[in-house]
């Protein structure tokens, strides 16, 4: 079984007008499963709906507290994309401890846009999820970092190994 856990960001953003007034909706990630014809068992506890700019320490260890009490050993963490690797970085301890893998996953355009990265994004941290050895990693665009050895890259508006 895998545990999702959504935390909101770009993947779950609705917006209501051209000057980017949104709001961070319902979470896509059940949607996008099923549309996609997945079997693998998985549950969706949604923790958070927040763009991660506003995910602060407390919500951090509110999402470590659910890694380490969980049965689940694979974990995937919906989140947006500006704070990744921070969140990522505050799971670590948790991970190792309990010997789980968790995989954070976001998207650079919302899930409701027609032209989207969130449907492949997803998938494809959906399988690492199953796959990886224990630790924490950042699943973007195909590819799987390490938690510590990513960042994002503003300007070319991707992920990158460092």
């Amino acid at each position: 079984m895998v545990l999702i856990l959504t935390t909101g960001g770009t993947i779950d953003k609705v917006y209501f007008d051209a000057k980017s007034r949104y709001a961070v909706g319902e979470p896509q990630v059940t949607m996008i499963l099923r549309e996609a014809g997945v079997t693998t068992p998985y549950r969706v506890l949604t923790l958070l709906q927040k763009d991660s700019l506003e995910i602060n320490a407390d919500d951090r260890s509110l999402l470590a507290a659910h890694v380490r009490l969980t049965d689940e050993t694979r974990i995937l963490v919906t989140h947006g994309t500006d704070t990744m690797t921070e969140t990522a970085a505050a799971l670590a301890d948790a991970a190792e401890e309990k010997g789980k893998t968790v995989v954070l996953v976001g998207s650079l355009s919302p899930a409701l846009h027609r032209t989207t990265d969130a449907d492949f994004n997803i998938g494809f941290a959906f399988a690492a999820v199953q796959t990886l050895p224990a630790g924490v990693y950042i699943a973007m665009n195909g590819q799987v970092f390490p938690y510590d050895h990513v960042r994002k890259n503003r300007e070319a508006n991707r992920f990158e190994a460092i």
